[in-house]
C-alpha cells in the first residue's frame, strides 16, 4: 500500500527491517498480520466512502401521474415524481465520452413501444419516449453500470416498459450534471389563477368554439356572395361596352344621315338620305335609353358588389379574431409552459395542443414570443425549473429545480419583470403542470414546432446531440390563429449561434420566428 492511502502503515521499510533483525520470525508474523489487518481496514473504508450503485425503487404509496423525471448523470439515475413527491427510481446509462447525453431541460414529444434505431443499425430501443427530435430519448436498454450509450438515457428493461403507459406526451424530463431533486418553493411571481376563471374556462372555450365555427360560417357565405357579385360586375361591364360601342355606331350612321341628306342633289338622293335618318333616329335614342338604364342598374350592381366585398373582409376578420379567442380559451384548460431566456432577453410561451402530426408527435402552440426585462442582465441566471405540482388553497402548490449555478432560485424570480399582458392572458387560468424556466441559454434549435422547450447547458458536454444530424427546416407557427380555421405555420432555417449568447458553446440555437408574434 502506497502512503497517502488508506490507513498509515506504522512501520517503514527501514524500521520493519531492523525490527525483524532484532526480534526474528515472531517479528515476521507480527508485522505480516499488521499488513493484513491494514488492507481490511482500508478496503473497509474504502467501501463505506462508495456510494451504493442505484437500484429500482418504488414508493411505498400509491403513484400518481408522472409530471416529471429527472436523470442525474452524475449519479447514473432517473427519478420519476408525481405531485406529492418521488414514485420510481431506476439506475440508468447515459451517454459515453464523446456522445454525452446534454444536461437541460427538455419535455416527453413522442412515444414508441417498439421503436427501431434509424441510426444505429436498427437497434431496438422498447418503450422509447422522446425527448428531441435528432435523437434523444429515454428508452429500455442494457445498463452496464456506468455510462455507455450514444446519448441516449437507457432505463432497465422491465421498468421502461411499466413506466411506458404512465407517461404522456409533454411531461418533463430534466437531466442534470450532478443530482436535483424539486423542492417547495412560493414566489410572489409564480402564477396565481382565479378560481372563477378557472372554473368557466371549459363552458367559455365551448360557447367561443360555437362562436368561432358560426363566424366561419359567416365568412365562408360572405366568401361566396362576394365572389357571385363579382361575377356579375364583370360580365355586367362587358354589356355596358357593348352598348357603348352599339350607341356609337348608332350616333355614326344618324350624323352620316343627316350628312347625306344635305349633300343630295336629286329627289331620289334625298329620299335614300331621309330614309336612313327616319330609321338613324329611333335607333340612336333606344340604344341611348338602354345604356342609361344600363349604367343605372351597373352601378347599383357595383356599390352591391363593393359592400359584398367589404363585408366579406369584415366576416373574414371576424372569422380570425373568432378562430383566435377560441384558440386562446381552448388553450386555457391545458397547463402552459414559460421559458425566460437571459441569453435572449425573451419570454416564450408554449401549449401542447393535442393536434397529431403526420410525422409523429404533437403540435405545440407557439404564438406568445415577447422581449422581458431581466435586471443585471450580465450576470448569471442559472437554470431553473419551476413546476405547479397541485392545486391548493392559494391557488397553486409550486417546487423548484436548480441544475445549473447562478443565483439561487428566490433571487432569479427576483431579477425578472414579466410584462403584464402576458401574466393577464396565462395566469388566470394557470393549472397544475404548468412551468416556468429560467435560464442563462437560448432556446436550442431543436425547439419547433412538435417540442415544448429544449435548452441545454452549455458549460456541459453535450457529445451525443452536437454529433448528432440537426433536425431539419422547422416549421414554427406564426401569429395566426391556431383554430380550425387554420394553423399559422411558416418555415424557418436552423441558425447559427445567437450573436450575444454569453456561453456560446454546442451551436445549436433557436432563432426568433417574428418580431411580433402575437
Amino acid at each position: 500500500m502506497q502512503p497517502g492511502h488508506g490507513m498509515a502503515n506504522p512501520f517503514t521499510t527501514a524500521q520493519s527491517t531492523a525490527a525483524m533483525r532484532r526480534w526474528g520470525p515472531v517479528a515476521i508474523v507480527t508485522l505480516a498480520a499488521m499488513a493484513a489487518l491494514t488492507a481490511l481496514t482500508a478496503d473497509a473504508v474504502a467501501k463505506q466512502a462508495r456510494p451504493a450503485p442505484p437500484t429500482e425503487a418504488t414508493a411505498p404509496r400509491d403513484a400518481g401521474e408522472p409530471i416529471m423525471a429527472i436523470v442525474s448523470i452524475k449519479s447514473q439515475q432517473v427519478t420519476f415524481y408525481d405531485a406529492d413527491g418521488w414514485i420510481l427510481r431506476a439506475p440508468v446509462s447515459t451517454g459515453t465520452t464523446g456522445r454525452e447525453t446534454p444536461a437541460g431541460v427538455f419535455a416527453v414529444v413522442e412515444k414508441d413501444k417498439d421503436h427501431h434505431s434509424s441510426m444505429y443499425d436498427d437497434a431496438w430501443m422498447p418503450n422509447m419516449q422522446r425527448i428531441t427530435w435528432n435523437g434523444i430519448a429515454l428508452h429500455g436498454g442494457p445498463l452496464p453500470g456506468y455510462a455507455a450509450s450514444h446519448g441516449c438515457v437507457r432505463m432497465p428493461y422491465g421498468f421502461a416498459e411499466k413506466l411506458f403507459d404512465r407517461t404522456q406526451i409533454g411531461m418533463r424530463v430534466i437531466i442534470a450534471p450532478n443530482d436535483a431533486a424539486p423542492v417547495e418553493f412560493s414566489h410572489p411571481a409564480l402564477f396565481v389563477p382565479n378560481a372563477e376563471a378557472v372554473a368557466a374556462a371549459p363552458a367559455r372555450a365551448e360557447t367561443l368554439a360555437r362562436e368561432a365555427t358560426e363566424a366561419a360560417r359567416t365568412a365562408d357565405e360572405a366568401k361566396k356572395a362576394a365572389a357571385t357579385a363579382a361575377r356579375e360586375t364583370a360580365s355586367l361591364a362587358a354589356s355596358l361596352r357593348k352598348l357603348e360601342w352599339l350607341k356609337t355606331r348608332a350616333e355614326t350612321e344618324l350624323a352620316y344621315a343627316d350628312k347625306a341628306l344635305a349633300a343630295a342633289k336629286t329627289d331620289q338622293a334625298k329620299a335614300r338620305a331621309e330614309d336612313l335618318k327616319q330609321k338613324a333616329v329611333p335607333k340612336a335614342a333606344d340604344l341611348a335609353t338602354q345604356l342609361d338604364t344600363a349604367k343605372a342598374d351597373a352601378k347599383s350592381k357595383l356599390d352591391a358588389a363593393a359592400a359584398a366585398k367589404e363585408a366579406a373582409k369584415t366576416a373574414a376578420t371576424g372569422k380570425t379574431d373568432a378562430a383566435r379567442a377560441a384558440n386562446d380559451a381552448k388553450l386555457a384548460l391545458v397547463p402552459v409552459s414559460v421559458y425566460i431566456s437571459r441569453a435572449t432577453q425573451k419570454l416564450y410561451v408554449r401549449r401542447n395542443t393535442h393536434k397529431p402530426w403526420a410525422d409523429g408527435g404533437e403540435v405545440f402552440d407557439a404564438t406568445i414570443e415577447v422581449p422581458l426585462t431581466i435586471r443585471n442582465p450580465d450576470k448569471p441566471i442559472g437554470t431553473h425549473v419551476f413546476t405547479a405540482m397541485a392545486r391548493n388553497d392559494a391557488g397553486l402548490r409550486w417546487t423548484a429545480v436548480t441544475i445549473d449555478n447562478g443565483d439561487d432560485a428566490k433571487d432569479a424570480l427576483d431579477r425578472i419583470t414579466v410584462p403584464q399582458d402576458v401574466l393577464d392572458r396565462i395566469a388566470p387560468t394557470a393549472l397544475p403542470r404548468s412551468s416556468i424556466i429560467v435560464s442563462d441559454e437560448p432556446l436550442s434549435r431543436e425547439t419547433n414546432y412538435r417540442t415544448e422547450f429544449v435548452a441545454v447547458l452549455n458549460n456541459q458536454p453535450q457529445g451525443g446531440f452536437v454529433t448528432r444530424r440537426p433536425t431539419t427546416d422547422a416549421l414554427v407557427a406564426s401569429g395566426n390563429s391556431w383554430g380550425d380555421g387554420g394553423f399559422g405555420f411558416f418555415f424557418q432555417r436552423n441558425s447559427d449561434p445567437q450573436t450575444g449568447n454569453p456561453r456560446p458553446r454546442g451551436g445549436q440555437y433557436y432563432r426568433q420566428a417574428q418580431p411580433n408574434w402575437w
